[in-house]
């Protein structure tokens, strides 16, 4: 750990010393070229058919982009649904239903239908998407629409990816950057980061590094309070004297503060004039304390009462290396990655008593005594994932250009997750002990078990899912000049995927008196065998796209394009135990897109303005949504819930009406409507109701003005950004579905440069607007994620 004195007077220091140094004037400003590989080929992002956003290096240090809340803020029709750092899902066109708790999101969730990558490594996992650290970063691509034949499985709305800088042959180059920021009624934030390309080897071998590390300052302050069971709400506490769960040991100011530490190493070798080899290697480790959702109805502004601890460690190790090369006339790419990540995480559960039917059963005797209904989780993850791709490509030149290859991953989830109920040992519960076989032992099927062994003393609950889900795919895409102006291009891709959820989720009902009638808890392995259910779980099917494109002129693309997405199938962890009105399927069948859309991409008036967008119908059918129910010991469960459509339009504009002025703005508009409720789905929202997540207009522009400041280089820079209202969830549970209010931030900022120095000061949400993020009952209590109170930072710079 970096000590935060330290690096305090070595910002203002650094400040300092840029009015010291000689400049170098500011020059014209142009509109940033970005080349995208979104076709698994590098182009302009101007020059290609797709629909895609990005925010190139220049763009991110513009922005003070830093991590996946930053970069996700500054693009319209990117939302997303979450918690804090590290505990995300990312949602593009309005294609969002609900977001399962976190604590079940591993054991019981759905695939993200947004797909992540870094570089060429898919990292995307519900409900945790990797939240990587952005430093050294070339630019972030955004693939709106399906991308499913080229990215495969979870790219049904879009695709993210984050591109690094890679090592450079030719240059040596040495960066550094640090930073200072205060926060409203809040912590001091400050971070550090640095980077070295050097060259060993002449045009032959170089090695990059970077390093970061960034503390980010807490602001919302767990104040003193109690809780106690209210038999209004469940009636099961009804007549009984309760007792009063108290947050006075953990009261704290400022209590969310996080922390992202990190290095990131790569190596380029050129093994002749046509073959190179690349190998990264990524680590990083984030910590958080406390919660990032506050509750301002019931205890306070950027307050809120925690019984239990609230903690999160996730660290995550990526190796990943690229094989490219040419072999006659044909591009050759293989590209491979190992993705290690841990995650533990502890949380108050507390409000678990206000919805759970059997809340009551483990907290109080029902005849003369309640004890403390204090409850909490904790959770342990691991996730692998490896992941290899082979393609070929021929010419960018060639009239008939083709694009073909073969994909394979492999991904494992191990999950435990203890649900501590610190009532339950007064009680007289004896202490769960896991078995990884069946009681019967006539057929005696042992059970997958990550730990076999008996979890610590207050356990009443506790899950112990593997998850496995391997896939194969063969893709290719060929584009066709039919004339100079007029090309068609087709894709396909062919994927089997097969899919487990072994082990046991295992609980203590019906014990106690003493003796623990479960011990062996739900036996999924077991289950699977008794019911006939496959496992593995196989789909495999073959998707679609099909685009033409138009170019009138140089400078003008028109286009449309068919496309198609998809989602791996899951299993049920409490298949088959419902109630008298509800039937929990064992499996979910995969979700499907079908995308039209028709796009623009033009550069006018000089080069000086670039105005792109695109409109689209999209077809959401079977959709794969947690769907809740207090009735079901297990609250959870997961459906092919809805059907439903979506009608949008999106837009974005560079423009440069004078010299060194500079204009952005984007926009995007969604009408989401559910079309039909499946199955036996309860508490969804009915026919004709919008989707969740999916605010109808999100809207933001900057400008930003260059010049001469005496000697230096100097500039300002505004942005504003709004988001319209939104529904919190599909559920229609008034205690679970809110409309989050529309929200307006804005952003501001003036910096100096130099050849080698810089510095800049920034107020980011200059109004300290609360804008409500995500609305959840996901700890059974109501709280809003909100975005950073009013903060000004000073930055500064030194490249060598």
């Amino acid at each position: 750990m970096f000590e935060k004195s330290k690096l305090h007077s070595a910002v203002l220091a650094a400040g300092a010393a840029v009015l010291a140094h000689q400049p170098v004037f500011a020059e014209s400003r142009q509109i940033e070229e970005v080349t995208v590989t979104a076709t698994k080929r590098a182009e302009s992002a101007q020059d290609i058919p797709v629909t895609v956003q990005a925010l190139g290096e220049e763009s991110l240090k513009d922005l003070n982009v830093s991590n996946f809340d930053d970069y996700i803020r500054f693009m319209p029709n990117v939302t997303a649904g979450g918690r804090g750092p590290g505990q995300s899902s990312i949602y593009i066109r309005g294609m969002a239903t609900e977001t399962i708790a976190t604590q079940l999101s591993q054991a019981n969730g759905t695939a993200p239908n947004v797909a992540l990558y870094l570089d060429e490594s898919p990292v995307s996992i519900g409900g945790r998407n990797l939240d990587v650290y952005v430093t050294d970063i070339e630019r972030v691509e955004v693939l709106k629409g399906p991308q499913g034949t080229l990215f495969g499985a979870s790219s049904q709305a879009g695709t993210v990816r984050l591109i690094t800088n890679k090592p450079q042959l030719d240059e040596f180059d040495l960066s550094i950057e640090a930073g200072l920021a205060t926060t409203k009624d809040g912590e001091l934030s400050d971070s550090l980061e640095t980077m070295i390309n050097l060259p060993l080897i002449e045009d032959k071998l170089a090695v990059r590094v970077a390093a970061y590390q960034s503390n980010e300052g807490g602001y919302i302050d767990n104040v003193a309070g109690t809780y106690t069971p209210d038999a209004s709400v469940n009636p099961a506490w009804e007549g009984l004297p309760v007792v009063s769960a108290s947050s006075e040991a953990l009261v704290e100011e400022d209590f969310n503060d996080s922390s992202y530490k990190g290095v990131r190493l790569g190596v380029n070798y050129v093994i002749s004039d046509d073959w190179s080899l690349l190998v990264q290697h990524t680590h990083q480790d984030l910590e958080a304390d406390g919660v990032f959702d506050h509750d301002p109805e019931e205890v306070g502004d950027l307050e809120v009462n925690r019984f239990y601890d609230d903690t999160l460690e996730d660290s995550f190790d990526l190796t990943s290396w690229t094989l490219e090369g040419r072999l006659a006339a044909l591009d050759i790419v293989y590209t491979g990655a190992y993705l290690d990540r841990e995650v533990e995480q502890s949380m108050d559960y507390t409000g678990y008593n206000d919805v759970g039917n059997y809340a009551a059963y483990y907290t109080c005797n029902y005849v003369d005594t309640c004890y403390d209904p204090t409850k909490g989780y904790v959770g342990f993850m691991e996730n692998t994932r490896t992941s290899h791709e082979l393609r070929l490509s021929t010419p960018q030149e060639y009239a008939l250009r083709l694009t073909v290859g073969a994909f394979y991953e492999d991904i494992e989830i191990l999950d435990r997750g203890n649900f501590d109920y610190q009532s339950i040992l007064e009680l007289g519960f004896p202490q769960n002990y896991p078995r990884g076989w069946s009681p019967d032992s006539t057929d005696p099927v042992k059970s997958t078990a990550i730990d076999p062994n008996a979890r610590p003393e207050g356990v009443a609950f506790f899950n112990d899912i593997t998850r496995r889900e391997e896939q194969l795919a063969f893709f290719g895409e060929l584009t066709y000049d039919i004339t100079d102006q007029l090309s068609a291009t087709v894709g396909l891709r062919h994927y089997d995927i097969d899919v487990e959820l072994l082990g046991s989720a295992n609980s203590s009902f019906g014990n106690a008196g003493g003796i623990d009638l479960d011990m062996y808890g739900d036996n999924l392995d077991s289950k699977w065998q008794e019911t006939g259910i496959d496992v593995p779980m196989n789909e495999s099917d073959v998707i679609t796209k099909f685009t033409l494109s138009y170019r009138p002129t140089d400078n003008v693309m028109l286009y449309a394009t068919y496309s198609e997405g998809f989602r791996p199938p899951a299993y049920n962890r409490g298949g088959g135990n419902g109630n008298e009105t509800t039937v929990v399927p064992y499996t979910i069948s995969t979700d499907t897109v079908d995308n039209y859309e028709a796009g623009w991409k033009t550069t006018l008036l000089d080069q000086s303005l670039q105005f792109n967008g695109s409109a689209y119908f999209v077809e959401w059918r079977d959709i794969q949504t947690a769907v809740f129910d207090p009735d079901v010991y297990f609250l959870f469960y997961l459906d092919n819930a809805l059907d439903a459509e979506i009608r949008g339009l999106e837009m974005d504009v560079t423009w440069l009406p004078i010299d060194n002025l500079q204009l952005i703005g984007a926009m995007s508009y969604n009408d989401t409507e559910i079309t039909d409720v499946l199955g036996s789905a309860v508490n969804v929202a009915p026919e004709g109701s919008e989707l969740a997540l999916s605010p109808p207009l999100q809207m933001n522009l900057r400008a930003r003005y260059e010049w001469d400041l005496a000697s230096f280089g100097a500039y300002w820079q505004a942005g504003v950004s709004y988001s319209d209202e939104a529904w919190s969830s599909i559920v229609i549970d008034p205690n679970d579905r809110f409309k989050q209010d529309s929200y307006t931030t804005v952003d501001a900022s003036f910096g100096l440069r130099e050849e080698h120095w810089g510095t800049e000061l920034y107020v980011e949400n200059l109004t300290d607007e609360r804008a409500e993020l995500f609305i959840n009952t996901l700890d059974n209590s109501k709280r809003i994620t909100t975005n950073r109170p009013r903060t000004v930072g000073l930055r500064v710079s030194y490249d060598f």
